[in-house]
């Protein structure tokens, strides 16, 4: 595996929690506790993962181009597209640091027995996990596979 595969396994991360998402969120609504209790904990190590993947991405993609240069990877799309790109990503963002808190807050309120409590946060949460997943596929594809910079 090398710094560039990086980016794809964590896509694949972001895409599995999405999976995981998807299926608890139906097992719940169904009524089957347990099944949703493992699909969201799966979703929450999934993610987890993610995080450990994204984080060492930066690490050694800062460590490869040296002091000053740019971490991040820049997007080759122009135009409309571009306005599109960037509202998502900074909309990602801002929502994926909310889930930092957010999703264990939610997971130690069920942990804890406190279902009702739980099921109250799990409302506001669950979409935002989500949104925070899809666009993390997304982003992906934004930057590596549709419009990638030259």
């Amino acid at each position: 595996m090398t710094l560039h595969d990086i980016p794809a396994l964590n896509a694949t991360l972001n895409g599995l929690a999405t999976v995981l998402m998807t299926a608890g969120f139906i097992f719940i609504k169904s009524g089957n506790k347990d099944a949703h209790r493992k699909m969201m904990l799966s979703a929450g190590a999934v993610s987890a993962l993610f995080l450990v993947g994204y984080v060492t991405h930066k690490v050694l993609k800062g460590m490869a181009v040296g002091a000053g240069e740019a971490v991040h990877t820049k997007f080759g799309g122009e135009g409309p597209i571009a306005i599109v790109y960037y509202v998502m990503l900074i909309t990602h963002i801002i929502l994926a640091i909310s889930i930092g808190y957010l999703v264990p807050r939610t997971f130690l309120l069920a942990i804890k027995g406190e279902f009702e409590r739980h099921k109250a946060w799990a409302r506001w949460v669950f979409p935002i996990w989500y949104y925070v997943s899809v666009t993390g596929v997304l982003v992906y594809f934004f930057l590596y596979r549709w419009w990638p910079s030259a």
